[in-house]
């Protein structure tokens, strides 16, 4: 059940990162990125921002420094989030409410790594 939960929170990172950013399948990530960086540059940043997901996922799945991954992790969700929700809530999927699984994931990351890896048997 561990190793299912740790791939589980990769596959987030993963799929947001390649298929909504950098395959552009979710145009709304671009339009939040141009709202909060600007216009300009706002599909090469997409990008980058997307490559950066997709190096989370790695390092989720390979377990180095797992303790550091998963602060990285919840300060990231949260301050993307915190980010989106005042500068482009209209753009969100479930407005305000995305705060709610934000929170929810950061939670599971949260026991997944300082509580559930403790019970766990390597």
């Amino acid at each position: 059940m561990h190793r299912l939960i740790l791939y589980c929170i990769a596959l987030v990172w993963l799929a947001n990162g390649l298929l909504c950013k950098v395959l552009a399948l979710v145009p709304r990530h671009e339009a939040i990125v141009a709202r909060i960086l600007g216009p300009a540059h706002a599909g090469v940043l997409t990008r980058l921002i997307g490559l950066s997901e997709i190096g989370m996922a790695l390092w989720v799945v390979s377990q180095i420094q797992r303790r550091w991954c998963a602060l990285a992790q919840i300060g990231l969700i949260l301050s993307m989030n915190l980010l989106e929700a005042w500068l482009a809530p209209d753009l969100l999927l479930w407005g305000h409410a995305n705060a709610v699984f934000a929170a929810l994931f950061c939670l599971l990351i949260y026991w997944h790594t300082f509580t559930a890896a403790r019970l766990s048997p390597r």
